[in-house]
């Protein structure tokens, strides 16, 4: 059970992963109308008309979303590695710790989006009538709900594997 338990946890971690990565990566984060023309802008770059620049401006909350996205996407491949290469131990601390990395994973990147959230609905969100979040951000969303539940997933198998007898070895019988 509890090695179910961690390769569970692994899997989940490793979507969670892929989809932060998506997020931090590509340009949808927000999509919005200007001067008529439909733009969309994620963390490095604007699109207009499908011509994308990096961003032009230095704004701080840019810069503090995308510093916490990428920490996330950093913790929660440690989280992966330590999970994977503990599946046949599961009483090791690396399933701990990787429970932790990925709990921390998924912190660090609420941080970001609630950053990035409350300061498009204030920035943006006055200053173009027709805008909404895209995909990009959902799926930044759903890498957040995959990198906690993958946390608590090794947690509880880190516990439960701590809570069990000790198996006997085939030389004691």
């Amino acid at each position: 059970m509890v090695f179910t338990l961690v390769r569970g946890a692994t899997l989940c971690g490793f979507v969670g992963l892929v989809l932060l990565a998506i997020s931090t990566a590509t340009d949808y984060w927000m999509q919005y109308r200007y001067s008529g023309n439909a733009a969309n802008q994620g963390l490095w770059r604007f699109c207009i008309n499908r011509k994308c620049h990096t961003h032009t401006l230095t704004v701080a909350f840019w810069d503090a979303t995308r510093a916490f996205m990428l920490l996330s996407v950093l913790s929660c491949f440690a989280g992966v590695v330590l999970g994977a290469t503990a599946s046949k131990r599961p009483r090791s601390g690396r399933v701990k710790t990787g429970g932790i990395a990925l709990l921390l994973s998924g912190f660090l990147a609420i941080l970001a989006l609630a950053i990035y959230t409350g300061m498009t609905m204030n920035f943006f969100g006055k200053r173009y009538i027709d805008w909404r979040f895209s995909w990009s951000y959902i799926v930044g969303w759903i890498g957040i709900i995959l990198a906690l539940g993958a946390g608590v997933l090794q947690l509880c198998a880190h516990q439960r594997s701590m809570s069990e007898p000790i198996p006997a070895s085939v030389s004691d019988t």
